[in-house]
């Protein structure tokens, strides 16, 4: 049987019923990067297109048993956290993380539902700045959620602040500017790394920072180095938004196989 070679990212994420974000976007995305998808759901939800009605977490030692077993057979090469929910949760992902040093941290900050239901509290904003965020290599906050982590107002600011709370690099996403075209930073080493601008699509898209969190840590699984795995990242997530398509009545849904259409 030919060896495929997949290199494991192990996503810990949310259950979408709709398909749109949360752990379907990490698979589909680890999928159209040649990886192997793995995952712990951190919370189940009820939620639609439109937005978030219910959040669900799911127990810590759960999580924590599930995570383990995982990986006492399992290589993996990347971790990648998405939803968290509770401040109980981001504890269990700590130990697991302080367990297992050497592996790469993609760390998606999702504070709020695409339709703006809220899903944190101080104090799990207070456990991911003060628990996670030194545990991890690429944060990719949108420009709210840095703002929201750092409590400063001007992005070059929440940038460095977050550099100095532990992150190696944070690219921090300009989707929620009003501004025509997206600028996303990239931070590193103590300053404004560089700056990509993207033509600004028209819609409201769901799972979008899933998409481009779970790229990035698919690249890093297969060797590619942070800053170039965010520039393609970014690429693979904008081709997924410009070929979006509406399965419901609210936000379009990122079609992460858009390259599978171009081949046909």
């Amino acid at each position: 049987m030919k060896n495929f070679n997949r290199p494991v990212v192990l996503s810990f994420s949310g259950h979408d019923p709709s398909g749109g974000a949360g752990v379907q976007a990490d698979i589909e995305t680890l999928v159209s990067h040649q990886c192997h998808s793995t995952s712990v759901i951190t919370a189940l939800t009820e939620q639609d297109t439109h937005n978030v009605k219910k959040l669900i977490p799911q127990r810590p030692a759960d999580i924590i048993a599930q995570a383990q077993t995982l990986l006492n057979d399992i290589t993996v090469k990347v971790f990648k956290i998405g939803l968290i929910g509770h401040y109980d949760t981001a504890l269990a992902i700590h130990t697991l993380l302080k367990q297992y040093p050497e592996i790469p941290v993609v760390l998606d900050p999702v504070l709020a539902a695409g339709g703006g239901t809220d899903l944190s509290s101080k104090q799990l904003v207070d456990a991911l700045v003060n628990l996670l965020l030194p545990c991890t290599t690429v944060l990719t906050p949108n420009s709210e959620e840095a703002r929201k982590l750092t409590g400063l107002t001007d992005l070059h600011d929440c940038g460095l602040k977050l550099l100095e709370w532990g992150c190696k690099y944070v690219l921090i996403t300009g989707t929620h500017e009003d501004t025509p075209s997206v600028s996303n930073q990239l931070f590193h080493d103590g300053r404004c790394w560089e700056t990509y601008t993207w033509d600004r699509l028209p819609d409201h898209y769901h799972g979008s920072g899933c998409t481009l969190a779970t790229s990035i840590a698919a690249l890093l699984a297969h060797g590619i180095e942070p800053v170039q795995a965010v520039a393609e990242a970014q690429d693979y997530t904008w081709h997924s938004l410009n070929a979006a398509y509406k399965v419901g009545k609210g936000q379009h849904n990122p079609n992460r196989f858009f390259w599978m259409e171009q081949d046909a």
